[in-house]
């Protein structure tokens, strides 16, 4: 078996990895890196590391070769996400892959989605399931991760405003995705499943508040703004207005219930309950 992870260097990437290289030998896994200076790092565990990124044909070519399976983790928004991931999935075809897996997001209905990225997760399984490869999805959750930069830096100051109304989201921590991720990789056939990492409990900013307070000892108030209240408090802070635009569609989703699906998919392949709230902000924090 011989595993490629793209994205290898970013976040999620790193965490599948680390787990991957206690799961299999490090000679089995692959990794395409487009950051060369961090080819020596990845190179010193034993992978195997192929420069190159989702726009580099020949690159993606040459990573492909002898692998059975590739994890094609989501590209950004920088450049045309959609023609990048069409790449991974028609070369990993062309290569004679057995199967291909990605990392989606877990959204409730992609027919009443506001934010416009979130559509193209759902138009890259579709053409994931017309290529005939055997594939595996991972619809991921809204990562813990982001909270502090949701909330701010003044938090524990002013509060949280946010145009999220009593919507919940069952956040859960990055790296426990990418390992459950990689459990799955390594330990199970790929036959088509569709897996939904989320927490054990939905969470609103309410929730969120709460338990800053009781970890910070200060207290911490959500206010749920309207969109164009949310909008003013955030233009002084010299965010682009493209950014802006996200985040309201991040959080009318969050607000429509888009985020708040809970499965025990992400506890079966960890093996354990998913870090709470609670603890996952203590840690983000340094509380």
């Amino acid at each position: 078996m011989q595993i490629l992870v793209t994205g290898a260097t970013g976040n999620l990437g790193s965490a599948v990895i680390e787990t991957l290289v206690k799961n299999i030998p490090a000679k089995n896994i692959s990794a395409l890196v487009r950051e060369e200076e961090k080819i020596p790092e990845i190179k010193a565990k034993g992978i195997n590391v192929f420069p190159g990124d989702y726009d580099n044909v020949s690159s993606l070519e040459s990573a492909m070769k002898k692998v059975d399976t590739v994890l094609l983790i989501s590209a950004g928004d920088q450049g045309d996400r959609m023609q990048q991931h069409r790449n991974v999935i028609d070369i990993a075809k062309k290569s004679r892959v057995a199967n291909i897996a990605y990392t989606s997001r877990a959204m409730r209905n992609r027919e009443t989605l506001a934010h416009d990225l979130m559509e193209e997760h759902f138009l890259t399984e579709d053409y994931i399931k017309a290529s005939g490869l055997n594939y595996t999805i991972f619809r991921n959750t809204l990562y813990m991760d982001v909270l502090p930069i949701f909330v701010g830096k003044k938090v524990f100051e002013s509060g949280i405003f946010q145009p999220a109304g009593d919507g919940k989201v069952a956040f859960a921590l990055r790296k426990e995705m990418g390992e459950a991720i990689a459990n799955v990789l390594s330990n199970e056939i790929c036959e088509n499943k569709t897996y939904k990492f989320t927490n054990s409990e939905a969470y609103s900013f309410y929730d969120v508040a709460e338990a800053l307070t009781i970890l910070s000892g200060k207290e911490v108030k959500y206010h749920p703004v309207d969109i164009s209240t949310f909008q003013e408090r955030m233009r002084p802070t010299g965010i682009s207005q493209s950014m802006l635009q996200k985040v309201v569609e991040f959080n009318t989703d969050i607000k429509n219930g888009q985020e708040d699906e809970i499965t025990n998919d992400l506890e079966a392949k960890l093996g354990r309950k998913p870090t709470t709230l609670q603890e996952g902000l203590k840690t983000l924090f340094g509380l």
